[in-house]
């Protein structure tokens, strides 16, 4: 096989995600053949550094020999099964550890096959739970500017990039949309924290006057990640669980891309010691190996669906692959990797390799902001420094990156112009230091245009 008779043969028969496949006439398909670590091998040995852990799901590097194995026994008794009725007991075990783990107070594992469909339970959990007991006038869900929540058409109402919602926005529920804390938008001088507060007081007006209407209040805890990788201070979600209290308003915390470690801690709500009343799992969750969801949540919400049946209070929602056996052995690999080794401890230090291998483009005349939160650094490519003032994105300035990048050997996959680095935390000091220096002169080949 080669390069490009694999990639011939895909653009005859498939449909890409997240692409104008119009851009493949001059952008070729990569095809894999293997995995290993941190680096991905095409059919040709070239070897591409998977900076962005192939969408920000694999944590241990691919091919992970723990989680191999436990998949290869897994197979040996048991693929699938329903869940509707009968149980087996990785999805009992699985369940028993994220409650262990996860921010006190959250007790009960709903699961499903991907990060969109979590979101989509956790809305519909939210708006029964309050119609169950007789509040019918809680239709309302509160969402930030610039958030992303998937792509179902829930999900993707409860989301505010309008590069994936303005298309489909006639067939979307009605929405009430909170000014976002990202810090981007600070004035020169102000804190993290500082502005964080101020954004948060025109989210407690919207609770404060709606508070009838809403159900929820859905949010990415710390980092905005498919809205350019904006970040904010945990204040914020400090506040915010005051708030919903107050009001009696559930919080979702949207912790798809930034759980399991990804934020310093390994779930972004314990930097503001909250904890939500559904916190949506999934991405990191079985390590990057197979599709697997969850909406851990209180039993103060399960009990208000735990009712005879003819009175009909039941939660009615159900995925043919619920709590996948096969998905549960692999987050049961991962969380014991997790409980083994100093994940967080070591992560740490990499974040830190990441931080000092990136300073120098703090200066870049093309870059407005490097930030990081934990094992996520984002840069904020611009067409002027001192304004700020962005590349026109007709140009794709960011997708000159893209293409310099995999010609040396790094996958990066650039938000716009906004360039970061996700990387699996078996990535090395030194691989670190190839992918800042791939990013620098990526960012100075695009600058030239």
């Amino acid at each position: 096989m080669t390069n490009a008779e694999l990639s011939r043969r895909d653009l005859s028969v498939l449909w890409h995600p997240c692409t104008q496949m119009k851009d493949h006439e001059t952008l070729p398909v990569i095809p894999i053949r293997s995995g290993k670590g941190a680096w991905l091998e095409d059919f040709e040995g070239n070897r591409y550094l998977d900076a962005i852990s192939s969408w920000w799901v694999n944590l241990f590097g691919h091919a992970n020999p723990r989680i191999n194995a436990a998949l290869k026994d897994q197979l040996e008794s048991l693929e699938h099964v329903l869940l509707a009725g009968f149980t087996h007991e990785p999805v009992i075990e699985l369940s028993e550890r994220l409650v262990e783990i996860t921010p006190p107070g959250l007790d009960r594992c709903f699961y499903a096959d991907n990060g969109s469909s979590a979101v989509e339970i956790a809305l519909k959990m939210s708006f029964h739970a309050w119609l169950n007991q007789g509040k019918s006038g809680k239709t309302k869900f509160v969402t930030l500017e610039n958030s992303y929540h998937g792509e179902t058409l829930g999900a993707l109402a409860v989301g505010n990039v309008e590069l994936y919602r303005k298309t489909y926005k006639p067939l979307l529920l009605e929405t009430i949309t909170a000014p976002s804390p990202d810090c981007y938008l600070r004035e020169t001088g102000e804190s993290w924290r500082a502005y964080s507060l101020r954004q948060f007081e025109k989210m407690d007006t919207i609770l404060r006057q709606q508070a009838g209407e809403i159900c929820a209040v859905i949010i990415e805890p710390l980092v905005q990640c498919a809205g350019n990788m904006r970040m904010y201070h945990p204040v914020y979600l400090e506040r915010l669980r005051n708030a919903c209290n107050r009001y009696g308003i559930h919080l979702i915390a949207d912790e798809i891309a930034v759980g399991f470690g990804r934020t310093g801690t390994l779930f972004a709500s314990e930097q503001a010691g909250i904890t939500p009343d559904f916190l949506c799992l999934s991405k990191g969750l079985t390590g990057g190996y197979l599709p697997l969801s969850v909406v851990v949540t209180r039993n103060k919400i399960y009990e208000q669906f735990y009712d005879d049946y003819e009175n009909l209070t039941a939660f009615l929602h159900s995925h043919s692959y619920t709590g996948n056996p096969l998905g549960c052995r692999a987050a049961l690999a991962t969380l014991d990797i997790f409980n083994d080794d100093d994940v967080i401890g070591n992560n740490a230090t990499l974040a830190k390799a990441m931080q000092e291998t990136t300073a120098e483009l703090v200066d870049h005349p093309h870059v407005a902001e490097v930030r990081q939160t934990g094992m996520i650094l984002a840069i904020e490519m611009v067409k002027d420094k001192a304004s700020r003032e962005p590349w026109d994105w007709k140009e794709r300035r960011g997708l000159h990156v893209y293409r310099h990048a995999l010609q040396n050997g790094v996958l990066l996959r650039p938000l716009g112009n906004v360039i970061y680095f996700m990387p699996p935390y078996v990535v090395t000091p030194d691989e670190i230091a190839l992918m800042a220096r791939v990013a620098r002169d990526g960012i100075d080949a695009a600058a030239r245009g």
